[in-house]
């Protein structure tokens, strides 16, 4: 008995500008399409024709459809929307990828809009908004910091908070502060460097140094944090992996009122002595439980740089998966 099932050919209408922009460069994108939901299709001056089993060709459709949305409203299409979409097409979740695209948290310097980008970063966007305190852990690349920056930014704007305060642990992965030249500043800049950048990004560098110097924004390391109350003000400690719990107990009750706090972290990337207990990881089994606490987990689905680099990260966790096993 033949157990195939019956190919459809189903047609849809594209604009010339849409067609142009979801078949890619080179046709890249719909060719990625095909492969993924094992379909075939072919333009025929904006008609659009696709045959496959009516499963994927209906997912075809409606992913077609809502990305179609998105460049309309965008002019254009990001790589990792396909990439994604596709993911969401073939769980037949695809009218998710709508949803992310209509919640953006600010623009940047230049006009660029900040969106979260997977399920998992709205899921993290809409606890930053809800809780007093977040945890967001999980590899690179999935928008941890970035994300909180713009929201941080967003508060400050719409003066939700009075200040923004960034810090990280100053930790040394195999080089030694101390041997680096320059005052204590320019040693522990480079630390805070990814914080810098990511104000610059969307701030502009013109309004980071005005607000700077009027103390508005603080950028420092963790140390700097001891004995001071943080009343009104966004905070985010970045790289909570490499606090120990001393540190990450003393963060947590600086917190005061009218303020909000973001931990960000990836667990796999420990700088701290071997076997010692990351701050970040005895946060999560004490606090578990805490009213107006969220703990967000991002994985290898949520990064949003390169392909090759959502690949990397995923040959990493199951190969730690496997380690675990035995």
């Amino acid at each position: 008995m033949d157990t195939k099932e019956e190919r459809v050919k189903k047609s849809i209408e594209l604009s010339g500008d849409s067609a142009r922009i979801l078949f890619g460069a080179g046709d890249k994108y719909i060719r990625q399409l095909e492969e993924e939901l094992m379909v075939d299709v072919t333009d025929r001056d904006g008609q659009i024709q696709i045959s496959g089993s009516e499963k994927n060709v209906n997912r075809a459709i409606r992913l077609l459809r809502d990305l179609e949305q998105i460049a309309k409203n965008e002019s254009s299409l990001e790589a990792h929307k396909m990439e994604y979409g596709l993911q969401l097409a073939r769980e037949d979740r695809e009218d998710e990828l709508l949803k992310l695209d209509q919640d953006m948290i600010c623009r940047t310097v230049t006009g660029k809009p900040v969106k979260p980008k997977t399920s998992g970063q709205k899921e993290y966007v809409d606890a930053i908004r809800r809780d007093m305190i977040v945890f967001g852990s999980g590899p690179a690349g999935t928008g941890k910091t970035y994300l909180a920056m713009a929201m941080a930014i967003t508060a400050f704007r719409q003066e939700e908070v009075g200040r923004i305060i960034l810090t990280r642990p100053a930790i040394e992965a195999g080089e030694k502060l101390g041997f680096l030249p320059g005052d204590l500043q320019s040693k522990v800049d480079p630390y805070l460097r990814p914080l810098y950048d990511a104000l610059y990004q969307i701030m502009g560098a013109e309004s980071f140094a005005r607000n700077m110097e009027k103390g508005l924004i603080e950028v420092a390391p963790l140390a700097y944090m001891r004995g001071r109350t943080l009343d009104n003000s966004f905070i985010i400690l970045d790289e909570a992996q490499n606090t120990t719990p001393a540190q990450m107990k003393m963060f947590l009750t600086r917190i005061g009122f009218g303020s909000k706090a973001v931990i960000t972290g990836d667990l796999t990337q420990k700088d701290l002595a071997p076997h010692s207990l990351s701050g970040l990881e005895e946060a999560i089994r004490v606090l578990r439980k805490v009213e107006g606490i969220s703990f967000c987990t991002l994985s290898s689905r949520d990064v949003v740089r390169h392909p090759l680099v959502m690949r990397i990260v995923q040959a990493y966790e199951n190969y730690e998966n496997r380690q675990k096993k035995h």
